[in-house]
Order: structure tokens, then C-alpha cells, then sequence
């Protein structure tokens, strides 16, 4: 009887210290090693890539997010702030209340067909709206010109990125909107347009974020 007391005490000791044990090494140790690694060799990546105007974090260059005038009494729907930059639809996201600016708990694409009605309807508007909002003095956008990312959202909704041709086809309306140059607007596109990954691997784009923080302080400049 004795015996079995002891052995039991003695599995139930090595069961306990087989747990301080793994969850010091696994709990503790483990996640600090692998922070300090991440924090060392990729600290922007492992802070989630923060984008920063005038000192401040305004956003994460891997996030999209809505430039978008207050909304008036009675609407339902923001109207774009024009003097930005647009990034892509987000049709397949919500509404919610816990973070209004990125929607992160929604995130989601439409999962509608192509012949969907809601789908072309939703499509329709986008681009009459692109080529309303766009065409300016002197300058007038075209229907075949929208791409397709300016009127479809991408499959999480949060895409941060937008084609080239769709930064260019807003260069003339920002200028107007900021007095700056068409010239001035059209290099900062340039600067910020990032070729295909190792050359062949996706498509050039431009992130949105980090053109108008550019933007940002190109005006203040002006």
C-alpha cells in the first residue's frame, strides 16, 4: 500500500514538473525567442507594417481603408473626399460599430456570380461614378478606360493597393482638388508605383496609403 502511495506521488511530481517545464520552455522562453528574432530581423513587418505621417501612425500599408467625407444629416452611404486618392470598392464588407475605418471584423468578398444582378448593378454605378468624379477641366475619362479594380472590390476587401492605370486616371482630379500640378501629382504616382515582385510575380500597383501621406506633405509644401 506504501508502495502505490509512493509511486503515485512520484508520477504525479514528474507529471508537474513535465508541465513547469514545458510551459516555461514552450510558454515563455519560446515566445520570447521568436519575438526578439522577429523584432530584430523584421520589427516593421512583426509591428504590423505601420504607415506614419507627421509622427503619428495613420494606418498599416497592408490594410486599405475608406477616404471618405462625414456624413451629412440624412445619408447613409459617405461621399468619396475627392481631394484623396480612392482605393478599391468594398461591397463585401458590413457595417459595424467596433472599428468603423477598417472593418476589420468584416472582412470578405461578395461571393457573387458575374451575371448577378446586384453584382453588375453594384459594377455599373462604380464606374459611372469613376468617370463622373475624374473628369475635370480639360480632361474627361472614358468608360473603356476604368479598370477593373476601380469598380470590383478584391476577395478580403481590404486590398490597400490599386493599378497603376487606376492611380493615373485619378491624377488630374486630385490636382485640381489640392492646387497642385498635374505634373507634380503624376511623379508622385510614379514614385510610388511598385513592379511585379522578382519581375514576374503579380501585377505593378500602387499603394494608397503611403501615396497619400505623399500627397500629404506635397501639399502642405505648395
Amino acid at each position: 500500500m506504501n508502495n502505490s502511495v509512493t509511486n503515485t506521488v512520484r508520477l504525479l511530481w514528474a507529471g508537474l514538473r513535465a508541465l513547469l517545464v514545458l510551459t516555461l520552455v514552450t510558454g515563455v522562453i519560446y515566445p520570447l525567442v521568436v519575438t526578439g528574432i522577429a523584432q530584430g530581423l523584421f520589427s516593421d513587418q512583426a509591428n504590423g507594417s505601420e504607415t506614419k505621417a507627421d509622427g503619428k501612425v495613420v494606418g498599416s500599408s497592408l490594410i486599405g481603408q475608406a477616404y471618405n467625407l462625414p456624413l451629412k444629416k440624412g445619408q447613409e452611404t459617405p461621399e468619396p473626399d475627392l481631394k484623396w486618392f480612392q482605393g478599391r470598392p468594398a461591397n463585401g464588407l458590413g457595417s459595424n460599430s467596433v472599428n468603423t475605418q477598417y472593418k476589420l471584423i468584416l472582412s470578405g468578398a461578395t461571393n457573387r456570380s458575374a451575371d448577378n444582378k446586384d453584382l453588375i448593378a453594384w459594377v455599373t454605378a462604380a464606374k459611372a461614378a469613376v468617370v463622373k468624379d475624374n473628369s475635370v477641366a480639360g480632361y474627361t475619362v472614358k468608360p473603356s478606360e476604368v479598370p477593373a479594380d476601380a469598380v470590383t472590390s478584391s476577395g478580403s476587401g481590404l486590398d490597400p493597393d490599386i493599378s497603376p492605370q487606376y492611380a493615373d486616371i485619378q491624377v488630374h482630379r486630385v490636382a485640381e482638388k489640392n492646387g497642385l500640378s498635374v505634373a507634380q501629382v503624376q511623379k508622385l504616382v510614379d514614385d510610388h508605383t511598385d513592379g511585379r515582385i522578382l519581375g514576374f510575380i503579380g501585377e505593378p500597383r500602387v499603394n494608397v496609403l503611403e501615396l497619400n501621406v505623399a500627397l500629404k506633405d506635397l501639399a502642405a509644401k505648395s
